[in-house]
């Protein structure tokens, strides 16, 4: 077989897989917390928030920032998370495969 045919291969079942982890990453949840988890933020894998909860004691009309600062760093490290795992196994799936002369 041509190397271009064993590329083309390659690249299809490549593809399949990188398919397959794009939806098992959808599926996948990670949690973060801020405020001493007054604030729970669940993400998932694909990069996108599944839920965001808050404890009613944290709710004070008088400092809604703190609130929102406390919502912002639980998506921000959730979303951390997800990008992580979603890279690391996008990466497994592309490790074996070589271009020439792209590397």
């Amino acid at each position: 077989m041509s190397s271009i045919g064993k590329l083309m291969k390659q690249a299809a079942r490549m593809q399949q897989q990188m398919g397959q982890v794009q939806d098992d990453l959808a599926k996948r949840t990670v949690e973060a917390t801020s405020g001493g988890g007054m604030v729970k933020v669940v993400a998932k894998c694909d990069g996108s928030l599944g839920s965001v909860k808050i404890n009613p004691q944290v709710v004070n009309p008088a400092d809604v920032s703190l609130l929102e600062d406390m919502v912002l760093t639980a998506a921000n490290q959730a979303l951390a998370q997800a990008k992580e795992i979603s890279a690391a196994e996008m990466g497994r799936v592309t490790a074996g495969f070589n271009l020439p002369g792209l590397m």
